[in-house]
């Protein structure tokens, strides 16, 4: 292998379990620090709503659909409106792409706030790049009209090159999909009741018997009596008596309670990005861990053999192929007490393993049953 590319190697490497300890370490000691009651809570009642709607999006410049069926009626559709009459067979709707409208609408929303909007085409469009939604009205689940949409499409990505020299095409993302800003107006107010019969309840986020009863301890130590964890969702709270009518005072210093929340043991690989993040509740039994790897790599060359000057003979070519096997001393290390996910960063990074490898020792691990843990593979 070239030197540099060799010592390239080694410092990606390096930089790999650095980065890995890091994290590893931020999570560890952060594991007793508190968070606020409304950072690890939803008030009951006071849920987001999902609205949708289906539109046309304006101005592609070629880029639109080819001419689906359901586009072309749908631009006739809106032409009428405006008392133009034309058949859906006498339109091109290179121009136009049939879209897909969504957004989440919150509680306390009142009618003429904004509301971020998602676009996605539902044709054969090529790109949304530049183009303009026309006003969409957007539906809830009981099929009323809760916003309208309407604006420039923000893409995250371009096309470019398409139909150019040599059908050359270079694509960043996803050009079919965009994002309007502000591009909802909310039209209709959803009712959000969160205190009924003087209590009110709070749904964790995540979902746990230890951190319930956690948060139940905190609030019933300045209001004492007041909570009670109903189960691992959900801590059923009473207004104290000095709170009468004043629900929203209650609820703010409510959410300013801190409390320390506990974590399930897990390990998240997500194999497609090389990312490794586990808890610092993550346990090991004791272990030893061994790891080697053989590397082989054929190359071909290829050379001429050619006749002495003057000489009879033609130009032969020659096929040459060389063979390199190259193993890497096997390291072998035993983990023992405290079998922290500490430890075990600082036993894989003195075995000079890369995230790729970390992740199959992982999933080893687990299958020996030596980690106390949930592994999670993406």
């Amino acid at each position: 292998m070239n030197p540099a590319r060799r010592t390239f190697t080694k410092m990606a490497r390096s930089s790999e379990r650095w980065i890995l300890t890091a994290i590893l370490g931020l999570l560890c000691s952060a594991s007793g620090h508190a968070s606020r009651v409304k950072d690890l809570t939803l008030v009951e009642g006071g849920r987001d709503n999902q609205i949708v709607g289906y539109g046309i999006v304006a101005g592609l410049a070629g880029d639109g659909d080819s001419n689906a069926q359901a586009t072309l009626r749908s631009v006739a559709n809106i032409l009428q409106r405006y008392g133009v009459v034309v058949s859906p067979t006498d339109i091109k709707a290179k121009n136009a792409a049939a879209v897909m409208v969504t957004a989440d609408i919150g509680p306390f929303l009142k009618p003429g706030s904004r509301i971020d909007v998602n676009v996605a085409s539902l044709g054969d469009a090529k790109s949304l790049q530049g183009g303009v939604l026309l006003q969409t009205p957007l539906i809830g689940g009981d099929g009323k009209v809760y916003a309208v949409a309407q604006g420039a499409v923000a893409v995250g990505g371009f096309l470019g090159g398409a139909g150019g020299a040599g059908g050359a095409t270079v694509q960043k993302n996803h050009p079919t999909v965009g994002v309007i800003s502000n591009g909802g107006i909310v039209e209709r107010e959803i009712a959000a009741t969160f205190v009924r019969d003087n209590q009110l309840r709070l749904l964790l986020h995540n979902p746990d018997f230890t951190s319930a009863a956690r948060m139940a301890d905190a609030i019933n130590g300045k209001w004492p009596a007041m909570a009670s964890a109903v189960d691992a969702a959900t801590i059923a709270v009473s207004l104290p008596a000095n709170y009468a009518g004043q629900d929203v005072a209650f609820i703010a210093d409510l959410g300013m309670i801190e409390v320390v929340p506990d974590t399930l043991a897990r390990v998240v690989i997500n194999e497609r990005t090389g990312t490794i993040v586990a808890t610092s509740t993550v346990r090991l039994s004791q272990v030893a861990i061994a790891l080697g790897s053989l590397t082989i790599t054929v190359s071909s060359n290829m050379g001429a053999s050619q006749p002495n000057a003057f000489g009879a003979g033609q130009t032969v070519p020659l096929q040459s192929t060389q063979t390199n096997v190259n193993e890497v001393k096997g390291g072998f290390t035993v983990l023992n007490e405290p079998p922290t996910i500490e430890r075990l960063a600082a036993a894989l990074n003195a075995l000079g393993v890369s995230t790729r490898e970390m992740m199959a020792i992982f999933q080893s691990l687990k299958r020996s049953g030596a980690l106390q843990a949930e592994l999670v593979i993406n």
